[in-house]
């Protein structure tokens, strides 16, 4: 175990702590077990070290961070660990990317049920189904999912430039206000067009053509490891997979014709549907329907878009569509910040959480598409200011 201790002194050095997530004052961190997942390269190691530095003094034994991809488990298990780091005196334990632990959730109910007085946080993938794990732990755990960074968290982290964060009433009901403030402290638009390139992973150092292989990277370790081992994928299919993303990616804005997408990659439609609800689960896409409500599980989606403006320019072939780009940032910004969008059939592009109707466009949008609908916004890019119902695209991106 002492070698652990030792893993942990080296990443905490190595760990920054003058600008962290507002998600670490979001969780719970009194509970005793807690769950945080997210797609990989979000941030989820990051947070929890920030945590442990600013909690807890250099060398402290009372907590113990590890990785379970460490060779330390090829010839040790959790309940060992556990069983050692309790006697020893310790109180919290974090087991950081617990999918790849065979056993994992077991083992974490067997020391939840044995030591009381431990407190356990795991991250692991997105993909995690706390309720049909070996052991059930989501009456045990309360789980928190992980983003990539907002517009917001890109002006704190990359521009030293801290706002507040809007719910979506405030937002809306005092939106030429905020602009006025923002505008008073930078000029978004620019940094707008910045953040749709680079702003999402935390992991951008200045480089774009290294960021983009590092987020190529990503989408093949979720394709070629984690698909397999958390959803069951024939690895074989690996291709075919990044082949259903890549054209996905290169679309304008992907409407499903599931019979073509079946042709074109060579799977089956009901495959190809299923494929689908992995890479959304995998937060590698995002598929909306015209009624949430009525959903049933293999019925295809409306419209499917890539998870964010980032990896898109990773993976998609050829020029991007603006209309894509502008889009794929709104349902992005929104479903991230806990709100449910709809393909809006009927009129405007998303109907958010059954509430609000919002067209998506450039600076010369009009209102005739959303004539006459209740609480409808059209959210316009390359503005500053409101106007009326007319606000800037960028705007969307303080909600988290």
């Amino acid at each position: 175990m002492e070698s652990l201790f030792l893993k942990q002194e080296r990443l905490l050095a190595q760990t920054q702590t003058d600008v962290v997530r507002d998600t670490i004052n979001k969780i719970h961190w009194d509970r005793r077990l807690i769950a945080i997942r997210g797609s990989r390269g979000v941030g989820k190691t990051t947070l929890i070290t920030q945590f442990i530095k600013l909690n807890y003094p250099p060398g402290s034994r009372e907590v113990l961070y590890s990785s379970l991809d460490s060779m330390y488990f090829s010839n040790h298990n959790l309940l060992e660990l556990a069983e050692n780091f309790y006697l020893m005196g310790g109180k919290r334990l974090f087991f950081d990317e617990v999918h790849k632990y065979p056993a994992w959730s077991k083992e974490i109910k067997e020391i939840y049920d044995l030591y009381p007085s431990l407190q356990i946080v795991f991250t692991g993938s997105s993909l995690l189904n706390l309720l049909n794990a070996d052991a059930d732990l989501s009456r045990r755990s309360l789980p928190y999912d992980m983003y990539g960074l907002s517009f917001r968290e890109f002006l704190k982290f990359y521009k030293g430039m801290d706002f507040p964060v809007y719910n979506l009433d405030d937002l809306l009901g005092n939106a030429a206000e905020i602009c006025m403030e923002i505008n008073g402290k930078c000029r978004p638009q620019p940094l707008f067009e910045e953040y749709l390139q680079c702003g999402y992973y935390p992991f951008f150092d200045g480089n774009k053509e290294d960021y983009y292989i590092a987020i190529e990277n990503v989408v093949n370790y979720i394709i070629e490891q984690e698909l397999p081992s958390l959803c069951g994928t024939d690895p074989s299919y690996a291709r075919k997979i990044k082949a259903l993303l890549s054209i996905i990616a290169s679309s304008v804005p992907f409407e499903v014709d599931i019979t073509k997408l079946s042709k074109n990659i060579g799977l089956a439609r009901n495959s190809v549907i299923t494929y689908l609800q992995y890479l959304d689960r995998a937060e590698l896409i995002k598929l909306l329907y015209s009624d949430i409500m009525s959903v049933k599980k293999m019925q295809k989606p409306d419209k499917i878009y890539i998870q964010n403006t980032n990896l898109m320019n990773a993976i998609a072939s050829g020029n991007k569509h603006i209309g894509t780009i502008r889009e794929t940032f709104t349902v992005n910004q929104l479903s991230s910040s806990g709100h449910e969008v709809e393909y809006g059939r009927s009129a405007g592009d998303f109907v958010v959480d059954g509430r609000y109707t919002f067209e998506v466009g450039g600076p010369d949008k009009t209102f005739t598409q959303i004539a006459g609908v209740h609480n409808s916004y059209i959210l316009a890019d390359r503005i500053e200011f409101v106007s009326g119902n007319k606000l800037p695209l960028w705007l969307i991106g303080f909600l988290y």
